[in-house]
């Protein structure tokens, strides 16, 4: 049986999540949203839910992903910004065959792009 790593909700209680090993992705994989026109690179990783109520419940009940699976920090970009994005597992894709993202923070969080892969800076590592 895989181990579980503890959190506590906002309400106090006590549960297990799964741990990241249940990931498709890592920090320094580009993806594309599967229904909104962004791309991004991966920074960091949620092994659930892990932003508020508000936030959820403003995504349209038809199209709000569960909350039981990884969730990921992007550098985010798209034809008119880039931004900082928050995606469920499930709406994401691999998408390195189209090129480096363009996103002002990427320098300060990689070192360059290898293999279609950023590569992670030391110093953001945990």
């Amino acid at each position: 049986m895989p181990h579980k790593a503890t959190h506590i909700h906002d309400s106090g209680e006590w549960n297990a999540a799964p741990l990241i090993g249940k990931a498709n992705f890592a920090p320094g994989d580009i993806v594309r949203h599967r229904m909104f026109n962004f791309r991004g690179v991966i920074f960091d990783v949620d092994p659930v839910f892990n932003n508020s109520d508000e936030w959820y419940d403003a995504i349209p009940e038809a199209i709000r992903p569960s909350k039981d699976q990884p969730y990921y920090h992007l550098l985010a970009e798209n034809d008119d910004s880039s931004y900082v994005a928050y995606v469920s597992q499930q709406n994401l894709i691999e998408d390195s065959k189209s090129g480096p993202i363009d996103h002002p923070q990427i320098d300060a969080m990689f070192e360059g792009l290898t293999k279609g892969r950023y590569q992670v800076r030391n110093i953001h590592r945990h």
